[in-house]
């Protein structure tokens, strides 16, 4: 048993059982991977893929335990190298992350530009994507860190580190009738067509459990993931913009009026996502250092030691986020 093979058939399960694409993303031959699992596949004296044919069709039972095990191999052999790199060169590198738009042009940025002057010789690599979809890169040890508001929750061998908490703003054009009214309430808003973000993004849940709880159904007549497109429907007068504060700019967006909404569907938290088994090197501690202040070296080592989230979480009550 080679570890390459164990990667075949961790990448095969990982790309819908394609084997063509699945050569593709790591740059090899079809024929070799299909080569190399037939080979590991008679060396364990059971297939990991049923087959019609030459396609393969479905995980076996055996395969999918064989293939979960193989992923947490994976891991732990890029760990040993990690902790190799580690003692060679503590500023030489590569760092992942995956995150959404939102995080990736508002929040982000000073802290990049931070990271990447203090770290030069540490490669910075930045993938966007939908919350479910980030979180499962660095559930599946393809990133190193996921960012996000929503759905990190949803898997459960990763460790939420909570970063900063923020509100929403609502955005209209100057002289809409909103802006005459001193403290808007949620019925105030669901009277005009809403523009905001597509559910599972940037705490759109807590939009909708916010009108939930009072029987409103408002109408939402356009959904983006962008903050940056939500604004340019709103200048176009097609409704009322909900959108994270911070993504209001007061130069940039001096078009818009920004109407606060802090009262009207709470706080959100934002979290950095780090599966269990992954050992973190020293420019990680680094850079959610920059981005999490409060995240210490030693509060992170400790919440990756415990394995419950509830402890975890535990573990940063009575800690108070920065608010952005």
């Amino acid at each position: 048993m080679k570890l390459q093979q164990l990667r075949y058939i961790w990448e095969v399960s990982k790309n819908n059982l394609n084997v063509s694409a699945t050569a593709e993303s790591i740059y090899t031959s079809q024929p070799g991977i299909s080569k190399q699992i037939r080979i590991l596949e008679d060396e364990l004296g059971i297939p990991v893929f049923t087959r019609n044919g030459k396609h393969l069709t479905s995980m076996t039972p055996a395969g999918k335990k064989i293939i979960d095990i193989a992923g947490e191999m994976l891991t732990q052999a890029q760990n040993i190298r990690n902790i190799a790199r580690e003692y060679r060169d503590e500023s030489k590198g590569s760092l992942s992350i995956a995150t959404t738009h939102t995080q990736a042009r508002y929040a982000l940025p000073s802290v990049i530009k931070t990271f990447m002057n203090d770290m030069p010789d540490v490669s910075l690599d930045i993938q966007q994507g939908t919350p479910v979809q980030i979180s499962e890169m660095v559930s599946q040890g393809k990133v190193d860190l996921a960012i996000a508001t929503e759905a990190i929750e949803l898997f459960d061998n990763l460790v939420m580190l909570p970063c900063y908490s923020w509100d929403r703003c609502i955005l209209v054009p100057k002289g809409h009738p909103l802006t005459e009214i001193k403290r808007l309430s949620l019925s105030d808003v669901a009277a005009h067509p809403l523009i905001t973000y597509v559910f599972g993004f940037t705490g759109r849940s807590k939009l909708d459990e916010a009108f939930s709880s009072e029987n409103l159904s408002p109408d939402v007549a356009l959904t983006a993931v962008d903050a940056d497109v939500i604004k340019t429907y709103v200048r176009l007068g097609l409704g009322v913009g909900i959108v994270a504060r911070m993504a209001y700019d007061e130069n940039v967006d001096d078009d818009l009026v920004a109407l606060d909404a802090s009262h009207l569907f709470g706080q959100s938290v934002t979290k950095i996502g780090i599966r269990k088994d992954t050992f973190l090197r020293g420019y990680i501690y680094e850079f959610i250092g920059l981005f999490a202040p409060h995240l210490t070296q030693e509060l992170i080592s400790t919440a990756m030691r415990l394995k419950e989230q509830g402890a975890i979480d535990a573990l940063f009550k009575d800690i108070k986020l920065p608010h952005y």
